[in-house]
Parts: C-alpha cells; structure tokens; sequence
C-alpha cells in the first residue's frame, strides 16, 4: 500500500547532525512516509538506521529529490549552495541548515517557538533556513525576557564544541588527546602543545591545537570585518529573529576542547529596570524550550558534561550587578547538535507539512 504521508530528504544523513537527526526521528510524532537518507558518493550504499530499520544511503544527485516533500540539507554552505535550488525546482520545501540561505537574508529565517508561521504550511519550492547554534541558544532566552523588558543589547561570550565543526571536528580533538595523554609536563611551557601536534596540524579544521587549548576564533572571516562569520551571524540572526533591526550586540566565539554542547554566557540589557528573580521567573514560565538551573550554593548550574544529549536550553548562574539594575547575566548550555541544530531542523521540517 503506497504511504500518502510525505516523503522526507535528509541530506547529510552520515555527517554529525544527521545522525542525531536520525535518532530523534522515533521519538517524534510518526508525520513521514518514506525517508530518503542522501549523503556524498563516499557514503553511498552505506546502511544507516532510521525508525529502527536499515536503510542504505543514496548518493546525492538530482534524483534523490523527485517526489519529495521535504528536504532537509544538513550539509556545508557550499554543499547548500549547489543543491538547494536543485530540491526546491523539483518541488520541495528546503530546509538549510547550513546557515548559506539565512546569510543571504531572503530565506525566512525560523525558531519553531518564535516564528512558527514562517514555516507553516509553505508553498512548494520554499526555501527556509534555521539559524546558527549560537544563536538558537539565546535566542528563546532573550526572546521571553524582551517580550517583558524590552531587550536594547546584549554582549555574548560563546564557547563552542568541536562538533560544530562536524566529525572530523571530533576525530581532531580525539586524535590529539591521545597524542598528549600520559605527558604530564605538558602545556607548562611556551609552544610545547603546538610541537607535539605538529603532526595533525595539517588536517585540522581548527586554525591552532585544540586539545589543552582555547581558541578565540571560529569561523572564516566576515569580510571587511575583524569578526569571524559567526560572531556576525549571530549579531544578524538575533537581530532578524526578535525584529530588532538596531539591536546593540558584540559576540566572542571561542572554540573550546568539548565534544558536544556550546556553553555562552550573557549580559543583557534591557529599557527597564527588573530584579534577578523576576528574570529567573520569567524564563521557569514562559517557554517549554528553557530549563533553569541555577543553585550556586549547592554547585547547580549547567554544564556541557551535565546537558550534553538533552532537548531544553539550560540557563544558570542568573544574577545582577547592583551597577547594573537594567541587565541580568546568565550562562547558557545548550546541545549544538540538538536543538542547536538537528532538533529546529526537523521542527520546521514539521511544520511545513501543516496546513
């Protein structure tokens, strides 16, 4: 009997995010028919579990796309470039993660609990982009303490999980603490990481060691900018999303040796004055996506190694400086692979098949 549920185009079925993507699929509402799982000629007739069956991955070419109501490309921008035009001439709704359409601001840019309209129910051929891991972290958070205060800026220090950079993010920072396990003289002297990495350097994505290291820069460079590309993104996205055009933001990105789960923190101000508690308040009620956390007295706060694997945005360390009765600091958990990524992409996907 031929399914009349939608059929489902996961591009990047292999890579980091799609394997998490992949996993949520049986603990969401049974909406697809049938799942093709696409992905490059290097995984192709590899078999990948999707609903709790086996299912070979097809190569990704024009084909993979007839037929197909949704495709989700959880790919690099240059992959997203190529082939969401491809998808979306024959037929689907696209849904880039790539952060390439969202970049080029005429891709509706979509965060289920903010604007699900942008995504329901949309014509074929639409292209639709979901935002970057950093900004999906703050924006739920920011969103119900503006809807209250008013947000006038923010200041973000992100630090982020070599997942984002993908496998091979992973594999870098697995490799190289491997090489240096055992050496306890290590990172006690100037240069001393570097040289005994030297050997990986060159296939690493990251632009210095990351093992026993932070590195204060993620991203190519924003053109004609001192930023990375994703400190301006999230400048960008935050200020789409909460349709503040003037929003005043400034953003670190800091590559840190974590697996998986962006940690930020935050300082935001506000045009009105509010307490500590009315802020914690307000984020424990407003949103289903948002989870407090905060003890400090009993050493309760989110970590990486604490909400790696979970759905919510965590928030702790929620506190106000008496120098500043307008502002409220917090720091941010939040799985980049999960909500930072997977989970809004197969949102969306879900709400373009409303009607």
């Amino acid at each position: 009997m031929v399914s009349t549920k939608p059929t489902l185009a996961l591009v990047g079925a292999t890579g980091a995010v799609g394997q998490v993507l992949l996993s949520m699929l049986s603990t969401r509402e049974d909406l697809w028919g049938e799942i093709r799982l696409v992905a490059s000629d290097r995984s192709e007739g590899h078999e990948v579990s999707a609903r709790g069956e086996g299912q070979y991955v097809q190569e990704l070419c024009s084909d993979v796309f007839v037929d197909v109501d949704v495709a989700i490309l959880a790919v690099p921008a240059e992959v997203a470039a190529k082939w969401a035009p491809v998808a979306a001439e024959h037929g689907a709704v696209v849904i880039d993660g790539s952060g390439r359409a969202a970049a080029d601001g005429h891709a509706p840019l979509v965060v289920p609990e903010i604007n699900p309209n942008a995504a329901r129910g949309v014509p074929t051929g639409t292209v639709l982009a979901s935002p970057s891991a950093p900004t999906l972290m703050a924006v739920n958070v920011l969103a119900s303490l503006h809807h209250h205060w008013h947000l006038t800026e923010v200041v973000i220090s992100t630090y982020q999980a070599v997942s984002d950079a993908g496998v091979a993010g992973v594999w870098q920072l697995y490799e190289e603490v491997v090489e240096l396990s055992g050496n306890r003289s290590v990172g006690q002297t100037p240069g001393d990481v570097r040289r005994l990495l030297s050997e990986l350097d060159e296939t690493s994505p990251f632009p210095a060691p990351i093992a026993f290291n932070v590195v204060p820069w993620v991203g190519p460079p924003s053109s004609g900018s001192p930023w990375s590309t994703a400190e301006a993104t999230v400048r960008r996205e935050l200020r789409r999303l909460l349709n503040l055009p003037y929003l005043r933001v400034a953003t670190t990105c800091v590559q840190v040796p974590v697996i998986t789960t962006h940690s930020m923190t935050v300082h935001a101000t506000f045009e009105q004055a509010f307490t500590r508690d009315d802020a914690a308040q307000v984020l424990t009620e407003d949103s289903n996506s948002v989870v407090v956390l905060d003890e400090p007295r009993h050493a309760e706060w989110p970590t990486p190694a604490d909400t790696v694997g979970a759905d919510p945005t965590f928030v702790g360390r929620i506190r106000q400086s008496e120098d500043f009765p307008r502002s409220v600091d917090m720091f941010i958990c939040s799985d980049n692979l999960r909500k930072g990524s997977g989970l809004n992409l197969l949102q969306i996907a879900e709400l373009a098949i409303q009607d």
